[in-house]
């Protein structure tokens, strides 16, 4: 059997085991009560996953068009190709949302999709990379559970989804094998299209690495590879042409489709660039980190921020490795290339904005694709690059303690001998790990890995409680008067500002009625991307009142809410038990006239009123 199929050893299960567990324990907050706990770090963007299990739900349960979806933004719907959708994940997992609820199925993906990724890694790296399992579980941990991962977790599990990046770079190396151009090239085709369906920025920023890596890799060993650029541009082109083949429709649909956008108004992702101080400082959810640190470097993405004990193992790793190791050199050049990248166009130290050009100032920020990218998530392929690094070290510590005599550890034959052309080292007196004075380097190695790793161990995430939707929503008291085709229109209109609880009232029914407004990239003035609904006059109005805002509604203002309600094909108007009901049920009375109350909620039937 080869090598890279091989029957998973008890080791492998093992790590596999380890990787759940963690994930599990990562999530432990949420456990602890998934019905009514969501991220206090990012919770609308929480929010916003669990309405996109239910939107995986609802297509699969009604047959509809799953790039598209009318249950959101009413009456003109969310283009879903052009958000964040995660159809590779939500499609495939509508029968858990179906029988447990988006709460449960976006938790145990969490899990699932941190405990993959380490695995996936563990699987390139000890199949293709190093002898030791044991080098390959440090990199596999680190690459599955590194800080700026363990932060995304935080209410963005499509950049934890990452378990299918190693494979793929995996198979871009394979690509040259003689013979097998269509096999390999109709692999990574399928693995591409895949990808493209759980996160496409994460997939460019994996294509811009091979763009560097593939090079580098070809450069360093073109005598032996020189055979191999005929099968590897063969099957680069079968894999592009499948993945056009698959993909080309929903990626025209995400640019040409209804409520599709050309780029974001401002480039507002263009200047945020990773802190040079986040490389060194110690992540919010890790065991030596603390929520002092984003108020000292900035509420930013924690996309690095490896501490400095890291910093100096994964510089020291490159500087011992880089004669020896062809994959520490390109995994330097890699990590290093990338970390400057992600500076931005202005460089940030400390939180301080300073008035150095970054290497982004030289970018065009309306160029395409680049217009919409974060330059700050370029340095998680820095991520990847220090994962690689931290498994090379290892493996190196752990050759040198396989050559020492009968007093050290057998070495791990079988693993070594699946890679005939790996360097060997004798194991004679002679051997470097057992000259005088040499003979604790093992135990250093080991240690500097492990003490640099420590401090990173993630915690829980932290979480904090969201009220449960209205008995009259989860209970169905509402469909005598939704009747199809009509909206229910909550109150505060759902956005990402002002109503991450009755968006809520969407997800957790499985989309089952329409809304207006919502959290979502969709068209704004002149086609520009903008975060959310464009503004009705009625739900600015709401949002003022909410925000402390005093003014006498006038006869122009009623007029406009009916119009507002027309154009969102309202059928009633509901208000919940919301924090602000004490300000918002005068608002709607006097927009709308006397409210009924029907089960635990106020409500406006005004179907007489918008025809």
């Amino acid at each position: 059997m080869s090598r890279l199929w091989r029957r998973p050893a008890r080791a492998d299960l093992l790590a596999v085991g380890v990787y759940l567990l963690l994930g599990a324990l990562v999530c432990g907050n949420h456990w602890a009560d998934i019905q009514g706990r969501v991220s206090s770090h990012l919770p609308t963007d929480n929010s916003w996953f669990e309405w996109l299990f239910s939107h995986g739900a609802y297509s699969v349960r009604h047959l509809t068009n799953p790039l598209f979806s009318d249950r959101q933004n009413a009456p003109d719907g969310v283009n879903m190709m052009a958000n964040t959708s995660m159809l590779g994940v939500t499609l495939p997992m509508a029968p858990i949302t179906i029988l447990f609820g988006p709460q449960v199925a976006y938790v145990l993906y969490l899990v699932v999709a941190m405990a993959g990724t380490a695995a996936t890694s563990y699987w390139a790296l000890s199949r293709h990379l190093v002898t030791s399992r044991a080098a390959a579980f440090v990199g596999g941990a680190f690459l599955g559970f590194a800080p700026g991962i363990v932060h995304h977790a935080n209410g963005q599990p499509n950049f934890v989804s990452n378990f299918l990046l190693p494979i793929i770079l995996v198979w871009v190396l394979r690509l040259g094998e003689p013979g097998r151009w269509l096999r390999n090239g109709l692999i990574l085709g399928l693995l591409v299209t895949y990808q493209i369906f759980i996160n496409e920025e994460m997939l460019l920023l994996t294509a811009l690495a091979c763009a560097v890596i593939v090079p580098l890799w070809a450069a360093a060993r073109w005598r032996r590879l020189r055979d191999q650029a005929v099968p590897f541009l063969l099957a680069l082109g079968v894999g592009g042409g499948l993945t056009l083949l698959l993909a080309g429709y929903p990626i025209w649909f995400q640019f040409n489709g209804p409520q599709s956008y050309r780029s974001l108004q401002g480039g507002i992702f263009h200047s945020w660039g990773e802190d040079v101080q986040a490389f060194v400082t110690f992540a919010r959810d890790t065991l030596a980190g603390s929520p002092e640190a984003e108020q000292t470097i900035g509420m930013t993405e924690q996309n690095t921020w490896f501490g400095w004990p890291l910093v100096i193992v994964a510089v020291l790793a490159a500087g011992l490795l880089w004669r020896r190791s062809l994959a520490a050199r390109i995994a330097t050049t890699v990590g290093v290339l990338f970390a400057v990248a992600s500076l931005g166009p202005q460089l940030r130290i400390g939180g301080e904005l300073t008035e150095r050009s970054g290497p982004w100032s030289l970018i065009p920020p309306d160029l395409p694709l680049v217009e919409m990218m974060m330059p700050t998530r370029l340095s998680l392929v820095t991520v990847g690059a220090v994962g690689v690094l931290l498994a090379l070290a290892w493996d190196a510590v752990a050759t040198a303690a396989a050559t020492r005599p009968a007093t050290s550890v057998e070495p791990d034959r079988s693993a070594t001998a699946a890679q005939p052309d790996q360097p060997t080292r004798s194991a004679g007196p002679e051997g470097p790990a057992d000259r005088p004075g040499r003979r604790w380097l093992p135990v250093v190695g080991y240690a500097a890995i492990a003490l640099a790793l420590l401090p990173l161990v993630p915690r829980p995430l932290p979480v904090q409680s969201v009220e449960p939707p209205p008995t009259f929503i989860t209970s169905g008291d509402w469909r005598p008067y939704v009747p199809d085709g009509r909206t229910l229109v909550p109150v505060p209109i759902p956005s990402n500002v002002h109503g991450l609880s009755t968006l809520r009232w969407s997800a957790l029914t499985l989309h089952e009625f329409p809304v207006p407004g919502g959290y979502f990239i969709g068209p704004g003035p002149e086609g520009l991307g903008q975060f959310g609904a464009p503004t009705r006059p009625t739900a600015a109005l709401i949002y003022r009142v909410m925000d402390g805002v005093e003014e006498p509604i006038t006869g122009e203002q009623r007029a406009q809410a009916v119009e507002d309600l027309r154009f969102w094909n309202a059928s009633v108007v509901v208000l919940g038990d919301h924090p602000s009901a004490d300000v918002l049920l005068p608002l709607m009375t006097d927009l709308l006239g006397p409210a009924q109350r029907v089960s635990d909620v106020w409500l406006w039937d005004v179907r007489p009123l918008v025809g």
